[in-house]
């Protein structure tokens, strides 16, 4: 809520750093949860619906909405990229494959408050930006494969500082108001295309069995 009502004033340096918060807060939800075993003690709620409740929002709804109110998508390529990606991440939320074996996603997993931070901070033309949110839109049903950054194992050593590097380089650009000189951007760059491509690098370059 105070990243909406922080998006309604145009204050989008707030808006993000609350949804940098509302990320972080993500990440570690789910640990806590399990180290607490609140499946077996409160058992009557459901802690998995209630997290693709505050996920379509935070991740999807709101940055949508900032996406169309900032101006970066003029006109009609506004309306078709806030129609893309509310419709396609509510398909996607209530696919029961979207997960993987080893907790990856399968198809993009709808982080488009992420990925609207990064076309904040490099205010790419329109026409490249509704392209990427086509594309990304599209691969949500496929069976490309993304990181959690938590959850998956393999490669955690990298996956993890990677996913922490890109919380802080996001802080940082929404504090200094998406500066384009600041190297918030170059981190936000290198860390994004990790987060984005480790996945599809990993599907291509199978596992060794050590059995």
């Amino acid at each position: 809520m105070l990243a909406m009502l922080a998006a309604v004033k145009g204050d989008w340096d707030m808006m993000f750093l609350w949804l940098v918060v509302a990320l972080i807060v993500d990440g570690l939800d789910g640990p806590l949860a399990r180290h607490f075993q609140v499946k077996d003690y409160w058992p009557t709620y459901d802690g998995v619906l209630l997290d693709l409740i505050i996920d379509y929002l935070t991740y999807v709804f709101i940055p949508a909405f900032a996406l169309f109110q900032s101006g970066l998508l003029p006109g009609w390529t506004g309306w078709c990229a806030i129609i893309v990606i509310t419709y396609t991440s509510a398909l996607y939320f209530v696919d029961t494959r979207m997960k993987t074996k080893d907790n990856s996603f399968a198809g993009f997993p709808a982080c488009w408050n992420m990925v609207v931070l990064v076309l904040f901070a490099l205010k790419p033309n329109f026409y490249v930006t509704l392209a990427l949110i086509v594309i990304l839109a599209a691969t949500m049903f496929t069976n490309l494969k993304f990181v959690h950054p938590v959850r998956t194992d393999r490669w955690r050593f990298v996956t993890l500082p990677m996913a922490l590097g890109w919380i802080c380089f996001a802080a940082w650009a929404a504090h200094v108001d998406f500066h384009p000189e600041s190297w918030a951007r170059t981190g936000l760059i290198i860390t994004s295309f990790y987060l984005m491509l480790a996945g599809i690098v990993q599907e291509l370059i199978p596992e060794k069995d050590h059995a």
